[in-house]
């Protein structure tokens, strides 16, 4: 293999498949997932903060540079791991024999370490593993109808387990209960794996639909003001009017455009979330348990609906973007036009000035050949004073008089001979 030359992303591409892979886990079994948003500089902290963790367990500093690590300490184990807009902490703990009913993967946890995880809480889940020898369907499911809520229960894995849960957060966690009949260790992280992605990606999935129903009031709004405009353009008696129409559409398109900028990265990541969900359920193989809804039901009547908001408010404020884009490019056609006709006014105008200009022009040089024949007759006239003496018979009135038709012939026939000159160069050009 030294004889090839290797991309330097192919161990890491190659690494990245076998990433992350489910925590194996023998029953009964504990677990406590937390998942925290992304805030101002909490990515940078988290390393430093598993680092801590490490260092009050007597361990070896944590590796964080791959984005997700897995630390053993004896009395609990954790597996972090950052993701595009959140990171995770899951939390596993064995049951021990004696331990109270209410007792949590965090017991061993330090208290101080982990409320001062960074970033904003955003997920928080307990899932606890038991064997149904030790617990019973039935015996849970009894408990239930007791409760008054609605609760999800189905079996998974082609039959290798029970899921209990109602999606609801009690004294800050939601719950799941999975009754092991029949899973590997393997198959059981699996399982606790999907549970907990569905529950973070059901939840940042939804992030999107606060989102959606304050863009939709901004919808109704400029909706409404785009009729009004477009009724405003109907009723436009002058090109100020509808510059003034165009300009409040231009500051209606800046509105929705800056709209469409802050939401289409969160509407595009709740459909992808979604579509995880979804995929997660499928991987899960559930089986219907009569009287209860599956996951996949609870979905459907619970998640689907919210996503199905956020797409339409998504199409809805594309649509709206394209249909003030078209009429403004309407109304600045008829601004357009309505500018050419006052420029053709305009060369029109210019047109008329410069005929008007032509005839003044042709008036002054009838008066330039007038003016040049008067002096240059002038100057004839006092030659031929100074030169009477030679011009006998002739006086010098009478070879003035004789000048003056010759001098304007001349005059008049230069100056034609130059407009034609300037003529044939501006032709030229």
């Amino acid at each position: 293999m030294s004889l090839f030359q290797s991309h330097p992303l192919r161990q890491t591409l190659s690494d990245e498949v076998h990433a992350r892979p489910p925590v194996p886990l023998d029953t009964p079994e504990r677990v406590t997932y937390l998942a925290f948003l992304h805030e101002a500089g909490s990515v940078g902290r988290e390393a430093l903060h598993l680092q801590q963790l490490a260092e009050q367990l007597n361990l070896p500093a944590p590796d964080t540079g791959s984005g997700h690590f897995f630390l053993d300490s004896g009395r609990f184990r954790l597996k972090w791991e950052r993701h595009n807009e959140f990171s995770s902490y899951t939390f596993f703990r064995r049951t021990q024999a004696g331990d109270a009913g209410e007792e949590t993967a965090l017991l061993d946890v330090p208290a101080a370490w982990r409320k001062a995880i960074p970033g904003l809480l955003i997920v928080a889940t307990h899932i606890e593993l038991r064997p149904v020898a030790e617990l019973a369907p039935d015996a849970v499911m009894a408990g239930l109808s007791s409760t008054g809520r609605q609760s999800v229960v189905s079996t998974v894995a082609d039959g290798a387990a029970w899921v209990f849960t109602d999606f609801q957060i009690a004294d800050g966690f939601s719950r799941f209960l999975v009754l092991d009949a029949s899973l590997t260790p393997r198959q059981a992280g699996r399982t606790v794996q999907r549970l907990l992605e569905i529950e973070t990606y059901r939840v940042i999935a939804l992030l999107a639909f606060p989102v959606a129903k304050e863009v939709g009031r901004l919808l109704s709004r400029a909706e409404d003001e785009l009729a009004d405009l477009m009724d405003g353009i109907g009723r436009a008696e002058s090109a100020e009017d509808e510059r003034e129409v165009l300009a409040r559409l231009t500051r209606l398109a800046a509105e929705v455009e800056r709209s469409v900028a802050h939401t289409t990265y969160r509407f595009g990541a709740a459909a992808a979330y979604y579509r995880l969900v979804r995929q997660r359920i499928d991987e899960l193989r559930e089986t219907r348990v009569t009287g209860y809804p599956t996951m996949d039901e609870f979905m459907a009547r619970r998640l689907t609906p919210a996503i199905d908001t956020c797409a339409t408010i998504a199409r809805r404020q594309e649509d709206l973007s394209g249909r003030i884009a078209r009429n403004s490019q309407l109304l600045r056609t008829r601004v357009d036009i309505e500018l050419q006709r006052q420029n053709q006014e305009l060369l029109a105008q210019m047109n008329r000035r410069a005929r008007l200009q032509l005839r003044l022009q042709e008036t002054v040089e009838g008066l330039s050949v007038v003016a040049i024949t008067y002096y240059a007759s002038q100057l004839v006239n006092y030659l031929s004073k100074g030169a009477k003496d030679h011009i006998l018979p002739a006086t010098p009135e009478v070879v003035t008089a004789v000048s003056i038709p010759l001098i304007a012939g001349l005059v008049a026939l230069g100056l034609r001979r130059l407009r034609r000159t300037l003529a044939a160069e501006e032709s030229g050009h």
